[in-house]
């Protein structure tokens, strides 16, 4: 254990503040429920305004996370009516971000809409690939580790992230689901800690992280850091063994292992939570979930020899305040996906062979469409977005069967993880690309039919205006440059420019053959003019 090496310059006042749009970020975790509102200058400096606790133990269940119970949900939307209204008090932006919980809980939808309906609070679940990138994200302003080949872990409870990043580059990056309250249901249910137990449970923690460790190998790390609360708890204890002042910010201690070790032989000695409680440090509401936690820890440290672990004051909230400024920056000021989000959608054209020419021809004419009638459809740049992601990503389900290609077009985009992107959008991004095609969006379509009527309006124009765009390229050759609507007395003119001899009777053929969805969505008459 040593003084901590970096200080946390991102925590200063900014002089801007007043000037700095204000940010509540919302953990919805496994275990407890985190809230902060925070404002990012200019520069990229932090400064947190206010952060709220509620340890909620969503997943507090007997089926391995696979339902919510009642009582759970009734203590989460206890959480997040509390968090709505301090949002509400300091008028802020309020991105909530749901994990492993609600990752896999078959009545998850359930919860969200209850949540939605009594506070006003949507809640994005992310897949655990997502979580582990915001985390790092968070880390990476937290320590000054961009150009080290760092390698971080958070351990959650329902699920562990590890990420190894440098230069913004991130090299690998895993999540398990390994978490201080999963294991805890599965080994120590009852409070009762015993050999046999620990045995049990670091066998299967080793079975569960083989691949990962193997991952971390191969890819090497030079500095090690922990965050969240499993590890931040465990920085309480060792300084109340050794008799220490815990310091007012934990952020760049160094924890030896041999230290770590130490608690958990004590932590193991301590057969039953009340027995725990008695350790100096351990805080009461952890006392239950803590040795689970840990063993995950042990597993790392071990397995990978590392002698020492830095600690990080920020993880998954912060990195959702970064990124949510980032995000918003890029969209206002480039107006078309962020660099991340355009990775993304770009690696997975490039995976299955998407005619790219095409694609970004039918991206161009369905942004145009969008631009020119924004009066009519008042929908946003988030919107915009999605239509700019599902216009590239239209066609990648072709390889698998051209004629039913709309469909493995949405399975595809729906269930590869796509970095940069919520599990909410991923879906909208494959119902737009679903309906480039077909059928319209009915009712009798179940996944359409479990949105709510404000998110079937967008998917429905959205559709409608990719529809268009991808048959004024029906033959794939390009031949319409651009081109521009005027909308005058509900009937929408769609001036076509083309610089070339050929003719475009069949691009126009082609389109009008679907304008119905978007006449239907906006209540106009589309026509077409050369």
């Amino acid at each position: 254990m040593e003084k901590p090496l970096f200080s946390l310059p991102s925590l200063m006042t900014d002089q801007n503040e007043d000037h700095n749009q204000r940010i509540a970020a919302i953990d919805v975790g496994t275990n407890s429920f985190h809230a902060i509102i925070a404002t990012v200058s200019e520069k990229g400096s932090l400064r947190i305004l206010s952060r709220e606790k509620e340890m909620v133990r969503l997943g507090e269940s007997a089926t391995d996370i696979k339902r919510l119970s009642d009582a759970a949900m009734e203590r989460g939307l206890k959480a997040m009516k509390r968090f709505a209204t301090m949002a509400k008090k300091a008028n802020v932006v309020v991105r909530a971000i749901g994990t492993s919980a609600l990752r896999e809980a078959e009545n998850k939808d359930e919860f969200i809409a209850l949540v939605e309906e009594e506070s006003a609070i949507h809640i994005d679940v992310i897949s655990g690939i997502e979580e582990a990138r915001l985390i790092y994200v968070g880390v990476s302003h937290a320590l000054p580790i961009i150009t080290r080949k760092a390698l971080v872990i958070d351990i959650g409870g329902g699920s562990t992230e590890s990420a190894i990043g440098q230069f913004g580059k991130l090299l690998h990056i895993h999540s398990a689901k390994l978490g201080a309250l999963r294991l805890t249901q599965r080994f120590f249910s009852d409070g009762l800690i015993t050999p046999e137990r620990v045995h049990a449970c670091r066998t299967f923690i080793n079975g569960e992280l083989s691949a990962c460790i193997r991952s971390i190998h191969n890819t090497g790390f030079d500095s090690v850091i922990g965050t969240s609360g499993t590890i931040h708890a465990l920085v309480s204890m060792i300084y109340a063994d050794k008799q220490r002042r815990l310091p007012e910010t934990l952020n760049g201690i160094s924890i030896q292992s041999d230290d770590i070790f130490s608690i958990i032989n004590n932590l193991i000695k301590a057969p039953k939570t009340e027995d725990r409680l008695l350790i100096p440090g351990l805080e009461s509401k952890r006392a239950d979930i803590i040795v689970a936690g840990l063993l995950i820890l042990e597993h790392y440290l071990r397995s990978l020899s590392i002698p020492k672990i830095l600690i990080s004051a920020y993880a998954l909230r912060e990195g959702i305040v970064f990124d949510t400024f980032d995000k918003q920056k890029d969209i206002h000021e480039f107006h078309h996906l962020t660099k991340l989000r355009y990775d993304t959608v770009y690696s997975l054209c490039e995976l299955y062979k998407v005619n790219l020419q095409h694609a970004e021809h039918v991206k161009k004419l369905a942004l145009q469409i969008f631009d020119d009638t924004i009066h009519k459809h008042n929908l946003g740049d988030e919107e915009r977005e999605l239509l700019e992601a599902a216009s590239l990503l239209h066609d990648v389900g072709y390889h698998i069967s051209p004629e039913q290609h709309h469909h493995h077009s949405q399975y595809i985009i729906s269930h590869c993880i796509m970095p940069g992107f919520t599990n909410d959008e991923s879906q909208m991004i494959g119902m737009i690309a679903r309906y480039h095609r077909k059928s319209h969006p009915k009712k009798k379509h179940l996944l359409f039919n479990s949105y709510t009527p404000e998110k079937q309006r967008i998917v429905s124009i959205l559709a409608g205006i990719l529809r268009i765009a991808e048959g004024l390229d029906r033959r794939q050759q390009q031949l319409i440059d651009s081109l521009h609507c005027d909308i005058h007395d509900d009937v929408m003119t769609i001036s076509l420019l083309t610089n070339h001899e050929a003719l475009i009777d069949i691009e126009i053929w082609g389109a009008e053959r679907r304008i119905s969805l978007l006449e239907e969505c906006l209540a106009i008459t589309i026509t077409f003019m050369t």
